[in-house]
């Protein structure tokens, strides 16, 4: 079983989910002016007919260097991150980071040099994350997004708008159920799983401030996820659905009239609905608020123990920064993804216009990830907060009490460690 880069975003912008499946690993070769240099490269299994000969192809298209591609199956991130502690890892890896831990441990190399004069045209919200004081350690792919689909005939049967803040979405919510169809879904435990920080940046907050502190110690940060516990509470949501919010079934067999989900199900959508649909970022709540879209991109990095580094950075330089032939075709020639240069965004064919423009423009306009200073544990803070809430009703304000506490503390950590 193999799954795509959708689980990139599984977990609310940007947590990496280990991927499944059995495949082995495939070689490109270089052309013969390398003077000998052999790269390693490795990827993570992608679900997408087509990626693995791709990746095969642009290596073997490389002259400077003998390059090996190798499809990784299994807990990938798990593998790289113990390989980066050896003299048998890759030279090249793609990575879901790198994280802040393998950028404190000196595991990745500096590549901020890659991005001379183009540094400007990569959308901010994904490379951000692979920003550490100032230097780039991961060069970002392609770009993954969740959105809010929305069926038109629906919401016009209904007198109902198209949501533009979280109080108009859950009265839409409310509006739209009726019969045997519910007006939202957000995933079969009811949003606590993928919205993830989304709602408080949609409320004009943030998971982590610039200056490092927790950024949701904020009165708004509780008033906004009551109204997840609200639209969960009213029975409006669609729950225990066939399948989850990245599978668009739900929507497409018109038990829900609004889902959300991921950029990667616009084609199925526009093929089965043609133009009875919409897309939306999440709704801003309150006077600071404003749409948001949670993004996240797997990036290009290179380990610190190769023993070709300079040749590696090279090696990611024409694939990632000079080749944006090969940057388009792997963002939209086998899956349906943005491509991390905003020019190639705004000019690639299947993304000007309709609903894939209205998604590039999210991404672009109201675009956020998971910060680097996010921590595995002070997600996991978060999160279990967040399922108590909306699932439990919790109160939003002594649970955030809770988590501001443990992130401010993990926060602290971090940044004042060696």
């Amino acid at each position: 079983m193999t799954i795509s880069r959708r689980t990139l975003l599984g977990a609310g912008a940007g947590i990496g989910a280990g991927v499944l499946g059995g495949c082995g690993s495939n070689t490109g070769r270089g052309g013969g002016s390398s003077g000998g240099t052999r790269l390693t490269q490795w990827y993570h299994q992608y679900g997408e007919a087509g990626t693995e000969q791709a990746v095969e192809r642009y290596a073997a298209a490389y002259e400077k260097a003998h390059v090996t591609v190798q499809w990784r199956p299994g807990n990938y991130d798990q593998q790289t991150a113990a390989a980066l502690l050896t003299d048998s890892g890759p030279d090249v890896f793609e990575v879901n980071g790198p994280s802040l831990d393998q950028i404190q441990g000196g595991q990745v190399e500096d590549l901020t040099a890659l991005l001379d004069g183009v540094r400007d045209d990569f959308n901010p919200a994904v490379l951000a994350p692979k920003t550490y004081r100032g230097k780039v350690y991961g060069i970002p792919q392609t770009i993954d997004m969740q959105m809010l689909y929305y069926r038109k005939s629906m919401l016009r049967d209904a007198g109902v708008r198209p949501p533009r803040t979280l109080d108009e979405l859950v009265d839409a919510a409310k509006e739209l159920t009726r019969n045997k169809v519910k007006g939202l879904f957000l995933g079969n435990d009811g949003g606590a799983g993928v919205l993830g920080g989304t709602p408080l940046y949609a409320a004009g907050l943030r998971l982590v401030t610039d200056d490092g502190k927790a950024g949701f110690d904020d009165p708004a940060a509780a008033r906004t996820l009551g109204k997840l516990r609200e639209l969960y509470a009213g029975k409006t949501l669609l729950l225990g659905a066939p399948t989850d919010w990245s599978d668009p079934s739900a929507f497409l067999q018109g038990l829900t009239a609004m889902q959300w989900s991921g950029l990667w199900a616009l084609p199925q959508v526009r093929k089965e609905l043609g133009d009875d649909f919409g897309v939306l970022p999440f709704p801003g709540d309150g006077s600071h608020g404003k749409p948001t879209v949670p993004v996240g991109a797997y990036g290009a990095a290179v380990s610190a123990r190769s023993k070709e580094k300079e040749a590696a950075k090279a090696y990611v330089k024409w694939l990632w920064v000079e080749r944006t032939d090969y940057q388009e075709d792997f963002a939209l020639g086998y899956g349906f993804h943005i491509p991390a240069r905003i020019s190639l965004a705004k000019k690639a064919a299947k993304l000007r216009t309709g609903a894939a423009a209205d998604a590039v423009g999210f991404a672009t306009e109201h675009g956020y990830a998971q910060p680097l200073l996010w921590t595995p544990a002070a997600q996991t803070a978060y999160q279990d907060a967040l399922s108590r809430i909306i699932k439990d009703g919790a109160s939003p304000e002594s649970e955030l009490r809770g988590v501001v506490r443990k992130v401010s503390a993990e926060l602290d950590r971090v940044q004042h460690k060696s």
